[in-house]
């Protein structure tokens, strides 16, 4: 599973289109949408924000990740060469 997040703003239409990375697999996803207020989207996010935000344990079901911090660097090493090649 890949996860990315996007940051937008809704239009008065409501209607959002949203592009996401080609190296994303193509099938079923789930969209979260979280309004915010403009402040809130203007200030950096606090430890308590990203503790009731829903990320912190959103992988602690999956069976695949037996390894937590070997997980992280294989994630961190794909990243770097994305970056490689978007250059």
């Amino acid at each position: 599973m890949k996860t990315v997040a996007i940051k937008t703003t809704i239009p008065e239409d409501h209607r959002l289109v949203i592009h996401v990375p080609p190296d994303m697999p193509p099938g079923p996803a789930e969209v979260v949408v979280t309004a915010m207020s403009s402040v809130e989207a203007e200030r950096p996010w606090t430890l308590a924000d990203l503790l009731v935000s829903g990320l912190v344990g959103m992988w602690k079901d999956r069976a695949d990740i037996t390894d937590s911090v070997e997980f992280a660097r294989m994630l961190r090493k794909e990243a770097e060469g994305r970056r490689r090649a978007n250059d």
